[in-house]
């Protein structure tokens, strides 16, 4: 009598269906914003580039020394950044290595150029990130907030000092109009740092926690976000004058560094545009930046750049070259970077 063949139980798949509709979706919201990124600069740039043919002669005519001096200068830039976001958390007192904080800064800032609304998305992600390193919620949105303060005031100082260069140079030529607002924005930071630092830190009357229980669940809980960001508001007010300074200093390597990738993208073209009347293009454009009006600024910061470089005396083909070369190294190569930073951060590699 033959043996009956025992045949062993199928093995259960795990149910893949919420995963893969997840990953799906998230496809799709990429894709999404990866056409919608791709029809803005279509519509922001229609009619504004040269013959192909003419712009890729430029390109392939560039200097790839100085090509290679915006990539180092770019590298810079976002270095600087990166240093001013751990000096910030260290004087926070959390201490994150310099290679995670380098990948949280990349996939940041991915977010910010390739989302609309994206510096809001970029901050929250800092944020959360900052949070599964074993920082604090308050303690990780006052990096962020002392962060883009501390931008402005660097922002400021290149204002500040691109004015004088000018005004030494030539008097009468800087428009004091995009000082003026400079100087504004300058001066309400510090009044919200000092007012900050005089605030004394009472916690309302409650629980011990600070925060009062009576209530419906929804006025608890704007309780407790309230109370979430007056320590934050508490936690960067109260870094030492010199971590303020130091967090300003890094924000204007980053702006300067920037500068000079746009400059040396000029030189690698060979734009006969001074680097004052360069930096007088690169100054007004920011003020353009801070408005998202699309994802990157894509279409209006590389109309106003080339519009700025042409009124200078340079040709629209080069101009155009020159532009594409900056905003490769500043903006469109930072999508993909910032996109494997932001999967090594997921997968536990940094």
């Amino acid at each position: 009598m033959r043996g009956t063949a025992v045949t062993a139980p199928p093995r259960a798949e795990p149910p893949a269906g919420p995963a893969v509709g997840l990953w799906r979706r998230r496809w799709v919201r990429l894709l999404a914003v990866a056409v919608g990124v791709l029809g803005a600069a279509v519509v922001g740039l229609r009619g504004r580039l040269p013959d192909p043919r003419e712009f890729l002669a430029a390109l392939t005519g560039a200097g790839y020394g100085w090509v290679v001096l915006a990539v180092l200068l770019q590298v810079v830039s976002l270095a600087a950044f990166a240093l001013q976001q751990r000096r910030l958390l260290d004087a926070l007192g959390v201490r994150l290595r310099r290679g995670r904080v380098v990948a949280i800064s990349l996939a940041g800032t991915a977010l910010s150029i390739s989302l609309p609304a994206g510096a809001a998305v970029s901050t929250g992600y800092a944020i959360r990130e900052y949070e599964r390193a074993g920082a604090s919620r308050e303690v990780a949105a006052a990096s962020a907030v002392v962060s883009g303060l501390a931008s402005i005031g660097g922002l400021a100082l290149l204002y500040v000092g691109g004015g004088a260069v000018v005004l030494t140079r030539a008097p009468g030529g800087w428009d004091w109009r995009a000082l003026a607002v400079v100087a504004v924005l300058g001066g309400l930071v510090a009044l919200v740092v000092l007012v900050g630092r005089r605030q004394p830190r009472r916690r309302p009357v409650g629980s011990a926690s600070g925060v009062d229980v009576s209530g419906g669940a929804v006025r608890r809980r704007v309780r407790a976000l309230l109370l979430s960001a007056r320590e934050a508001w508490w936690a960067g007010a109260s870094l030492r004058v010199r971590d303020w300074v130091g967090a300003v200093g890094y924000a204007a390597v980053k702006w300067a560094a920037d500068l000079l990738c746009l400059a040396a993208a000029a030189q690698a073209l060979r734009l006969p545009v001074g680097v004052t009347a360069l930096a007088g293009i690169y100054l007004g454009v920011q003020v353009v930046r801070q408005v998202p009006l699309t994802p990157g600024g894509v279409g209006v910061i590389d109309t106003a750049l080339v519009a700025g470089l042409t009124a200078s005396g340079a040709t629209a083909v080069s101009a155009a070259a020159a532009v594409l070369v900056y905003r490769v190294l500043s903006c469109w190569l930072l999508i993909p970077v910032g996109g494997v930073a932001g999967l090594m951060l997921r997968g536990g590699r940094v």
